[in-house]
Formats: structure tokens, C-alpha cells, sequence
């Protein structure tokens, strides 16, 4: 294999990284190994075939575009990208033409990326981070309900499916599984196993930041079940993914770590919940999953007020990231 294309496997490794913002070749392998693990117990390879095309094809398209090089080269291009890859085939039923949509997708993210790189990262100086996802993902999922060829599972799983009195605490044993999946259903994954690979592969690339995802874990449990959430969606992990992210955003990534930082996340982190189960509500009539839209809303409020606290002393890099004093990653650390 020629160092060009190693060169390429090697940015579509960290643009699979780049999801929990790391900047690391072997995470970007531990990510595809949690992958690959919950296609196996499932039986369903789709999930992990579509993360690989997607991750591909949104690196090649950003290549094509000719966006900017030090992005490309740091993955920035293509975690968007696996995020349509695995969140298609989830919500669509296999067929010739979900390939198709997932191709597009993929390429359509990266232009989304820039875009939003070009105006409210460029402008504001507010990452765009999973928000091209995010609308990438809506505006497949919705056209799917208009094509033939196309067929949307029953109903996306959301964490408003099941609305109960009272307060239920899980097993031991169980709040262990939780942990693991709210980590894991980042990438859509319900498996704890799964999610104990990816939370290996952040303590490998940043110790800090893997410290954030398993306090922000912590906290969406504390919450969902204090608060009297669906325990089936708590164990299942869908009151955690979003959580998640927000914590490891707004504690490590975008602000410098400090006390106050560190209350600044908490909070941010609890509010994810709430703004979790709203969007729910408020996307569940349309037949449409929230996907991480909860952390990306949060964070953006949460980040907008930055140079009231305290901006990342690193300089930036595309959408995922903010400003001119924000980190390449957590791994830059």
C-alpha cells in the first residue's frame, strides 16, 4: 500500500475518532472494533458496513472539494460522515437503495461540514460538531417516507416512548450496562461491550477527556432515573449518548478545564437531558429521531458565552471545534 493511500486510511481512522472530538489512528480502530462486535451479537452488519462507506466517502468527498488539508488530515471531514453511515441502515430497512442514500448522505455531510464551518464556526465561533449529522440525517430519514424503495423501521426508538409514574432504580449490575451503553449509543450502539471498547479507545488518545465521558455517563443516569425516566429507554442507554457528548464538549474540548469549567459542564450536562427528552417530543409525531441534536443545541448555548470563561488555549480546526484558542482534539492535549 502506497503512503498516499495509507495516508487515507489513517485520516478516515480519526475522522472515526473525531466523533468523541480525538485525534488518534488506534481509537479510530477500537471505535470500528465496538462496531463491529454489536454487528456481531446483533446479526446486523449494516450498521458497521455503512460506517465504513460513510467515513469513506465523506474523507474522499472533502479530498474532491479540495477543503482545508489540515482538517482532512485530523478527520474532521469524516465523522459526520460514519454518523450517517451507521444511523441510516438503523432507522432504514436494507435495500439497494438505502446504499445509494447512505453514499449521499456521506458526501452531503461534508458539504454541510463546510458550510457550516463558513458561517456559524467562521462567524460565531461556535463548532458545528455533529450538527451536519444531525440535518444530514433528518433530511434522509424524512425523504425516506416519499420513496418506494425506501423503507423507514416502524418508529425510531426514542426515549419518550413510554411514559411512567414513580421512580425505578435499576440493579447494580445493571447501572454497570447503562454506563456503557449511553457511551456506545453514540454510535447508535446498544452494546455495553461496545461501549467499554469506545471508552478505552478516549483513555487511549486523552485521559481527561475519557475521565468526561464516564462522569458525564454518570450524570445522565443520576438524572433520567432521578427524574422518573422510561427505565427501559435508561437501560437501553438512549437518556446517556447526548449527555455525553456535552460533558466531554464543554469540559474538555471547547473551554479550558478549570473548577468553574468543570460546574459549567455539570450543568450543561444535566440540561441535555431535559433538552433530550423535549426534542423527542417535539421530532417523535414526524417519525423522526432526535439523533445527537440534544448536545448540539446544549453545547451551543453553552459555548456561545465562551469568552466570559475560559476559551481552549489551542488554535482551531474546521467545524468540530471553536474559535481561535480551541484544541485540534482532546488528544492534542
Amino acid at each position: 500500500m502506497s503512503d498516499k493511500n495509507n495516508n487515507f486510511v489513517i485520516q478516515c481512522l480519526r475522522g472515526t475518532s473525531q466523533v468523541f472530538f480525538m485525534e488518534n489512528a488506534i481509537t479510530g480502530i477500537l471505535f470500528f472494533a465496538a462496531m463491529a462486535y454489536a454487528s456481531y451479537v446483533t446479526g446486523n452488519y449494516a450498521t458497521v458496513i455503512g460506517a465504513a462507506i460513510g467515513v469513506v466517502v465523506a474523507t474522499a468527498t472533502a479530498l474532491l472539494l479540495e477543503c482545508d488539508e489540515p482538517s482532512i488530515q485530523q478527520g474532521l471531514y469524516g465523522f459526520n460522515g460514519i454518523l450517517v453511515g451507521i444511523a441510516l441502515p438503523t432507522f432504514i430497512a436494507v435495500s439497494p437503495q438505502l446504499w445509494v442514500l447512505v453514499v449521499i448522505g456521506a458526501a452531503v455531510s461534508t458539504v454541510v461540514t463546510a458550510a457550516m464551518s463558513a458561517t456559524i464556526t467562521s462567524s460565531w465561533g461556535i463548532p458545528g460538531s455533529t450538527g451536519p449529522f444531525v440535518v444530514t440525517g433528518w433530511l434522509m430519514v424524512a425523504a425516506a417516507y416519499c420513496f418506494g424503495g425506501l423503507h423507514v423501521n416502524d418508529a425510531p426508538k426514542l426515549a419518550t416512548a413510554f411514559v411512567q409514574s414513580g421512580i425505578v432504580i435499576p440493579a447494580p449490575a445493571d447501572l454497570v450496562q447503562i454506563f456503557f451503553r449511553n457511551i456506545g449509543q453514540v454510535y447508535l450502539l446498544g452494546s455495553a461491550v461496545s461501549g467499554a471498547l469506545i471508552l478505552l479507545g478516549i483513555f487511549i488518545a486523552s485521559v481527561p477527556a475519557g475521565i468526561a465521558t464516564a462522569l458525564g455517563s454518570i450524570v445522565a443516569m443520576i438524572v433520567a432515573i432521578g427524574m422518573g425516566a422510561d427505565p427501559t429507554a435508561i437501560n437501553e442507554g438512549l437518556w446517556g449518548f447526548s449527555p455525553v457528548l456535552t460533558a466531554l464538549a464543554v469540559g474538555v474540548i471547547f473551554l479550558k478545564p478549570s473548577p468553574r469549567v468543570a460546574v459549567y459542564a455539570l450543568i450543561a450536562t444535566v440540561m441535555t437531558v431535559f433538552v433530550q427528552g423535549a426534542l423527542d417530543v417535539i421530532y417523535q409525531p414526524f417519525g423522526l429521531p432526535s439523533f445527537t441534536a440534544p448536545y448540539v443545541l446544549t453545547m451551543f448555548l453553552f459555548v456561545a458565552p465562551k469568552k466570559l470563561l475560559a476559551p481552549h488555549p489551542h488554535k482551531p480546526v474546521a467545524s468540530h471545534l471553536v474559535t481561535d484558542t480551541a484544541p485540534k482534539s482532546a488528544a492534542a492535549k
